[in-house]
């Protein structure tokens, strides 16, 4: 189909950012920074390669993932602790905050809720910004690694994915049916991940991951949360087979702020909206 006589006038119409930065609510950094300088080692979980586990983080704890031994992307969901029904929601923390996370943006819960779950209070590869493909690390545009997409396109069966880890570890840690658990699990956090969508058709990408060992993001719990992190079967995302990636594990440790470290901070409440939707 040829384009209209206005065609250039169109494209040319401004972009206008859909959510301002400057009416969102933001984190308090500095009191933040304040109760992690002082704050103890109170847990830790190895994320075993190609496998996936869960952790618990209370609310104004900090919970940090380091690449402890290889460059190795992790696949990040998060619970509200007691309320599986709320969780995080990637594709408005994108609209939020932009397609990858980085120091001072937060990880918000899905409707009804819509409040911060974390806020990223620390992150070693924030010197990476986008580079000239437009890519950039810890990104919220992909979903997850999955079985189905996997049978879709290679045909076979393969149950290492990140959905099927994320499933197993949730099922594992509350019990619930692998069944049951399957449908809390969501888009994630790309941890580590490197990503972009390409210039000319705008397909999604991965490249290797610029994480090394000692790298680590970390972040402040605004609720009590549930954590299940993958440690992705794709390695440093590198090459689009789990068959020929090299898998590493991951490390998250939980730390707790000294006692009155936090006098003053309250965990958010859930949104405020009336829910009427209308008459």
């Amino acid at each position: 189909m040829s384009a209209p006589e206005d065609a250039a006038a169109r494209r040319a119409a401004p972009p206008v950012i859909a959510y301002p930065p400057e009416t969102l609510p933001g984190p308090d950094l500095a009191l933040y920074r304040a109760a992690r300088a002082a704050a103890a080692k109170v847990a830790e979980t190895v994320v075993p390669p190609r496998d996936a586990r869960t952790f618990r983080v209370a609310a104004g704890q900090f919970f940090r993932i380091t690449c402890s031994d290889g460059p190795q992307v992790g696949d990040l969901n998060l619970w509200a602790a007691q309320d599986l029904s709320e969780r995080f929601f990637s594709g408005k923390t994108r609209a939020l905050h932009g397609t990858h996370l980085d120091l001072g943006d937060r990880m918000w819960s899905c409707f009804p809720h819509l409040r911060p779950m974390a806020t990223i209070t620390e992150d070693t590869l924030g010197w990476y910004g986008y580079d000239a493909d437009g890519a950039g690390v810890h990104d919220v545009i992909g979903t997850r690694c999955d079985p189905y997409t996997h049978r879709l396109l290679a045909g076979s069966d393969y149950d290492r994915c990140c959905h099927s880890n994320l499933t197993r570890a949730l099922s594992a840690e509350t019990g619930l049916p692998r069944a049951e658990a399957e449908a809390h699990v969501h888009d994630v956090l790309n941890v580590f991940m490197c990503t972009g969508f390409t210039r000319d058709s705008h397909r999604y990408f991965t490249k290797p991951s610029p994480v090394r060992p000692g790298d680590h993001i970390e972040a402040f719990a605004e609720i009590d949360l549930l954590g299940a992190l993958s440690a992705c079967p794709w390695g440093d995302c590198g090459t689009n087979s789990p068959q020929s990636a090299t898998c590493h594990p991951l490390l998250v440790e939980v730390f707790a702020p000294a006692p009155g470290a936090l006098d003053g901070w309250q965990p958010p409440a859930p949104n405020g909206y009336a829910g009427h939707h209308g008459a």
